[in-house]
């Protein structure tokens, strides 16, 4: 018969030793993970869906507003308006301003926007804006999220499959469960050298459809702007598939200010600046990036926004409302003095002017109607504008406001 084993004092040593380790390594995640510093708060109540037949109001006033910097829009989805500040992201009830659910953590927010039925929050730490998490727009629970090396300032912009983060040197895309399938740009540690098509460029302007994304970008040794197509998902996403890429030798391509206004799945626009000789103009072109056709455009400001709604593409150039195909892409109608985006609110086409909100025909841009709105604390910030059922978001410089018919 063997006999039984027993413990000597190098055995409990080296236990002792191993348990060290491990509470040192556990301390070290909770200290480093994206867990410590964040706070969380679900909804406890669902908001109710909104209606969207009931009537445009006549009248309107300010029912809320609350600080919303870390957004370029309105973010609304269904029953739940999205406010984006410091660090914290909050779903609120849009006819009352309430907090019905809160994400916050200790890093700052790059930016935040809205797709899939999600919230998608950007956070930034010493990588840059690279810690990003996908939120149930309902509940506030966190749904996924991801990290990977970015700029330290990112625009977030969806286009109904894609959601496209883009910075000065680098641009991703992802899924909805926020699965990269494309990084193009600057590569802090690439596995295989030589996988992207140029180094050393500056992103200048993206936008992106199922099928395309279009990158303007400046390219050292390179007198203008050079356009550049590609697939949203290739079959290896550290290797972007270029369907073209030219330098612009149209005039406007070489000027401060150009950028991708629109993609759609068979054309993109830009908007090429004027010249000494030339005025500004939205230029078209194919997937292929073949140009197809120009149209003159007032010119840009630096607070020019585009929307994406179901009838079209409406682009606020500063001053003027310009609304394009939405498929071609070409220039439908355009209208003077506004405040900024449009929205749709009861099949109903709604833009922010100076003394309130304008209901203009989809098809001409001619003004129908107009709804009074007496603006507090206001100083020419361009306005984003949303809907949740019959109730109005805008977005003004870092705020949001909640605007409807009083009960």
């Amino acid at each position: 018969m063997l006999a039984p084993e027993r413990r000597t004092r190098a055995d409990i040593l080296t236990a002792v030793a191993i348990a060290a380790l491990v509470a040192i390594a556990t301390v070290v995640v909770v200290l480093t993970s994206g867990v410590r510093g964040t706070h969380a708060a679900t909804a406890t109540r669902a908001l109710p869906a909104p209606v969207s037949t009931d009537p445009v109001p006549s009248q309107v006033s300010e029912l809320w507003h609350a600080p919303d910097g870390a957004a370029e829009r309105s973010l609304v989805v269904g029953g739940v308006a999205v406010t984006a500040d410091g660090g914290t992201v909050s779903g609120r009830d849009p006819r009352t301003g309430e907090q019905v659910w809160t994400y916050e953590r200790d890093l700052p927010l790059c930016a935040a926007e809205v797709q899939f039925g999600t919230v998608i929050a950007t956070y930034k730490d010493q990588r840059g804006c690279s810690q990003t998490t996908l939120l149930n727009v309902e509940n506030g629970a966190r749904v996924a999220a991801r990290s990977s090396y970015m700029d330290n300032h990112v625009t977030l912009t969806p286009d109904s499959t894609y959601m496209l983060a883009q910075g000065p040197r680098r641009l991703e895309l992802w899924r909805s469960d926020m699965v990269r399938t494309l990084e193009y740009g600057y590569v802090d540690a690439p596995v295989n050298p030589h996988t992207q098509p140029r180094s050393g460029c500056d992103l200048l302007s993206a936008a992106s459809a199922p099928s395309r994304v279009a990158v303007l970008e400046r390219c050292p040794n390179e007198a203008a702007a050079r356009l550049s197509i590609l697939n949203p998902a290739p079959k290896d996403g550290t290797t972007p598939e270029e369907y073209s890429s030219h330098v612009l030798n149209e005039p406007g391509g070489a000027v401060d200010g150009a950028r991708v206004i629109a993609v759609s799945d068979t054309r993109i626009a830009l908007y090429l600046p004027g010249t000494a000789s030339t005025t500004p103009v939205l230029a078209l072109y194919d997937v292929n990036g073949n140009m197809v056709a120009t149209h003159q455009m007032p010119a840009f400001t630096q607070t020019a926004m585009v929307a994406r709604l179901s009838t079209g593409f409406f682009v606020y150039t500063g001053e003027a409302l310009v609304a394009l195909n939405l498929t071609t892409l070409d220039p439908l109608w355009g209208t003077h003095n506004v405040l900024g985006t449009a929205a749709l609110m009861s099949g109903q086409l709604i833009a922010p002017v100076p003394d309130g909100l304008a209901i203009l025909d989809p098809a001409t841009g001619a003004q129908l109607s107009r709804i009074p709105l007496q603006r507090s604390d206001y100083h020419g910030e361009p306005i984003s504008l949303g809907v949740s059922g019959t109730t109005f978001l805008e977005r003004r410089g870092t705020e949001v406001y909640g605007v409807g018919a009083r009960p």
